[in-house]
């Protein structure tokens, strides 16, 4: 078995791996007490870093966009939840990068969190073809509209095979009759 020796090599590129790993390991401050997502329009946070504070509520939450520097420049709502957790939510919000920032009832900033909201392709719909005359199932699954006549006489046929059938059982059941 041959071993192969490990070269270390310093620069740039071995502190850059260094400071990559060190970032993804560290939790950020700004997003540690709080959880923003996005549905369409709809941006929403959730958090459980406010508990009530002495009955004036979990605090509030906004949503700024990039020219709003201050909490209460942004749309302020209302913190709802339990103890255990709180959300907000913004609806028709427009396109664009916003910051969203949850205040506890007490002062504390729970978090900070930036968020991308894109709006949503609108399907569209469009018009395919359909039977005029719709599925023609029937009995038999015929594809073929056949006429009152021709299930007249289908009907005469199923009567006559009945009658011939309950005439051929009775004769059987008396031998003594030719």
């Amino acid at each position: 078995m041959r071993t192969v020796p490990l070269l270390l090599r310093s620069g740039p590129t071995v502190a850059a791996v260094a400071v990559l790993a060190l970032a993804l390991t560290a939790p950020t401050a700004s997003a540690a007490g709080i959880s923003v997502s996005t549905s369409g329009s709809t941006v929403s946070v959730t958090t459980s870093a406010c508990p009530t504070s002495s009955g004036s509520g979990y605090g509030s939450a906004s949503l700024l966009n990039s020219s709003q520097r201050s909490f209460a420049d942004g749309r302020v709502v209302t913190l709802s939840g339990t103890s255990t957790g709180q959300s907000a939510v913004w609806s028709n919000v427009g396109t664009g990068t916003y910051t969203v920032t949850v205040r506890c009832a007490n002062g504390d900033t729970a978090g900070s969190q930036a968020v991308i909201v894109s709006t949503a392709s609108t399907p569209t719909i469009s018009a395919t073809a359909s039977p005029t005359r719709g599925v023609m199932g029937g009995l038999g699954g015929a594809t073929k509209d056949y006429g009152t006549l021709t299930f007249a006489a289908g009907g005469a046929l199923v009567a006559c095979g009945a009658v011939a059938t309950v005439w051929a059982l009775r004769r059987r059941s008396k031998p003594y009759r030719l």
